[in-house]
């Protein structure tokens, strides 16, 4: 198949590798030259990895090679996502499955990213869009190390088709067609990792980190259920498989990024200093703002929040967690 990625970072560097690796027309486009320049003549991309891609795995900046694909990866930074978008309307021939990778909303309407795309790509150019989400850092896939995602869409057939596109030896795909539940547990899993990375920041430990993974996933099911999603879900791979992997690894961004609030007992460096997008950061406003909206009781987000966006210290918020009135736990 004919399959075009855009976007020529981490994350899209990482499928690309796995679609040429299963023998597909692979084309990468950009706008970093850079990057481009190394992905296409070197089969490196030494901004992110220091691993060989797959020499099959083609990068350009020219936008025309949408024309003739068969399926469309959308792998850009949030905040381009719509201008992109309406550039491959203009120019895609015939209809497309598009794969949305991202995991989060959008910043001002507050629409899972699913539900933009649908929004800026009609009907008569699509034939579904599906989501490949789940428990996955890019460090690992370029190195071909074992990985298992899903394959999300009200379409499921599409999914199959998504399924097929990648799984192999070392990447398989699994499908769900709960695609509320799927895109608000990954999403929300970002709030919890700069959670986590701040329990590590302030010296907590492993029994600190299991009880806000755990309250954490009751807090994802209750707002994603609220929202129209299926309780099971969270059980699965867009639930605490992706809790775990970002909540424990210094490949995530979000765990990182809480890991130096926590340390610095503050976020005003994160706010100085960062330049990385953390999926986490604007994941938290939109679902603090919707669960107060809706009367949803989300604890663990709230003092996310009120650490991001109201300069309130960490340990004050660990204080107000366990100090809150005692309850059953279910």
């Amino acid at each position: 198949m004919k399959i075009r990625v855009l976007g020529t970072g981490s994350w899209g560097s990482a499928l690309a590798q796995t679609l040429a690796d299963n023998g597909n027309d692979v084309v990468m486009w950009g706008i970093d030259d850079n990057e481009i320049n190394d992905i296409q003549n070197n089969h490196h991309n030494t901004k992110y990895f220091d691993a060989e891609i797959n020499p099959a795995v083609q990068a350009t900046n020219d936008i025309q090679c949408v024309r003739d694909a068969d399926i469309i990866l959308v792998a850009v930074p949030s905040g381009a996502l719509e201008s992109v978008l309406k550039q491959v309307c203009d120019l895609t021939e015939k209809k497309v499955i598009i794969i949305n990778v991202a995991k989060g909303f959008h910043p001002q309407t507050h629409e899972r990213l699913s539900e933009v795309i649908k929004r800026f790509v009609p009907e008569e150019k699509r034939e579904a869009v599906v989501s490949l989400i789940g428990p996955s850092h890019a460090e690992e896939v370029i190195i071909r190390q074992l990985t298992c995602l899903n394959a999300v869409s009200d379409n499921e057939e599409a999914c199959k088709v998504i399924q097929k596109l990648f799984s192999n030896d070392y990447f398989r795909v699994y499908r769900n067609t709960d695609v509320i539940g799927a895109e608000i547990g990954v999403a929300i899993k970002n709030v919890m990792a700069i959670a986590s990375g701040i329990l590590e920041g302030i010296g907590q430990g492993d029994n600190a980190r299991a009880a806000l993974m755990t309250r954490g996933l009751a807090e994802m099911m209750r707002y994603g259920v609220a929202m129209g999603g299926k309780p099971e879900t969270y059980l699965g791979l867009d639930g605490v498989g992706d809790l775990i992997v970002t909540c424990t690894s210094m490949h995530s961004r979000n765990f990182t990024a809480g890991l130096q609030i926590g340390k610095d007992g503050s976020a005003d460096n994160f706010w100085k200093e960062n330049k990385k997008t953390v999926e986490g950061v604007a994941a938290c406003k939109v679902v603090h703002d919707e669960a107060k909206k809706r009367g949803i009781d989300m604890p663990i987000t709230d003092e996310v929040y009120a650490i991001l966006y109201e300069g309130k210290s960490p340990k004050e918020s660990i204080k107000v967690l366990m100090s809150r009135s005692l309850k059953p736990e279910m």
